[in-house]
Formats: structure tokens, sequence, C-alpha cells
């Protein structure tokens, strides 16, 4: 994405007080631990130091994003609250900018954070902004064209609506027990949650067999 696109949607959504936050290949940029952030927040506690994701908190964002150099290279953005109403009319909003593709969100996302010793449940809608006909299907089929490989080799694992596109696509599309129904519908399994080692379970189970 460009920084004048990213620009833009920051501006949209500070005007109508939406959540926001910037991914960058360094850093993802927010100005609150909130939602999606808050969750990345707590996870990077079970994390290996050089494992984390970067978070930066920042004061003001369009001054932040302005002052990056003019190659910094933007993937991706989030929007989230907790509001549908709200949340649907950001996303007729953004979707009236050129050349980038918001993702379609029906449902809201649910996560369980650790606080002290209690399981909270954070719960909001969400999606994902990027440059048009980019996803994570794509990503995949460019390393399938490098190592001659076919899609029906493949096993893409997802838990959420962003990864959709990879789950429809490949050989063997695995849901986590966390996904939404809608992922679980598309997928051909469904496996445990990735709290009770869903993932370990795909691989023994379609992978080392």
């Amino acid at each position: 994405m460009s920084k004048q696109q990213v620009l833009r949607i920051v501006d949209i959504c500070e005007e109508n007080s939406i959540y926001c936050n910037v991914y960058t290949e360094n850093e993802v940029i927010a100005k609150s631990l909130n939602y999606n952030v808050l969750f990345y927040y707590k996870e990077n506690s079970k994390k290996a130091e050089g494992k984390r994701t970067n978070i930066n908190i920042v004061n003001n964002m369009r001054t932040y994003i302005e002052n990056l150099a003019e190659n910094e290279n933007f993937l991706k953005m989030t929007v989230c609250d907790p509001n549908k109403m709200i949340f649907n009319g950001i996303i007729r909003r953004l979707r009236e900018i050129d050349s980038i593709d918001v993702l379609d969100v029906s449902h809201m996302s649910r996560k369980t954070i650790k606080d002290g010793t209690e399981d909270v449940q954070i719960e909001y809608f969400y999606t994902e902004i990027t440059n048009k006909n980019v996803n994570k299907w794509t990503a995949i089929e460019q390393l399938l064209q490098i190592e001659n490989i076919s899609p029906d080799e493949v096993m893409a694992i997802g838990d959420n609506v962003n990864d959709k596109e990879m789950i429809e696509n490949s050989g063997l599309g695995v849901a986590m027990g966390n996904s939404s129904n809608q992922m679980k519908e598309i997928a051909d399994i469904v496996v445990s949650d990735n709290n009770s080692d869903g993932i370990v379970q795909a691989i023994e189970k379609y992978i080392l067999n």
C-alpha cells in the first residue's frame, strides 16, 4: 500500500473515532493497546524475544507515518470496532478508495487473553485492508511457481477470514477449532483450537502419516 492510501484510511478512521493499526515490515503501529493489538501484546509474553510482534504505540499516527521513509513498505491495515452498525459504515467508506481490497467480514472476531489467572474474552468486528488482489493465497502461489509445486500438494491451516482464499484453494484446507462457522464450512477438515495443539494435530494426522 502507498503512504497516501494509508494516510487516507487513518484520516477516515480518526474522523470517526474508529480504531485502526498499520503493519509495516518492521512493526505494528497503533495509538493504543486494544482489540487485535492487545491480543498480540499478550501473546508476546509467551514468545522468545526474537519472535515477538514489534508493537509501536504512538501519540499521533498521521504524523508518525508521514515521517517514515518514502520507501517504507506498508503491508496492510486493520480496522476494528465492537459496534456492527458503525463498523459497516466505515467499511462502506473504505471501499470508495481506489486500488485497495477491504476484507469482507460478517462475523465478530473473538479472542481470549490472560488477565492474571483469568481468561478474558475480547470481541470486535475486524477487517484487513491491502493492495488489490493481495492475500495469503497469492503469496503462496508465488512460492508454488518457484518450487514447481501443485496447489493439490498444499495443506493450509487458518482460523480467520483473512485465511479464506488459501483454505479454499489449497489441496487440503484446515480450519482451527476457534474459527468462525464461515471458515469451518469452507474447510476440508476442522481440528482443535490454537490453545489445544490444533496445528500439531493437523500435521501429525495429515502430513506425517
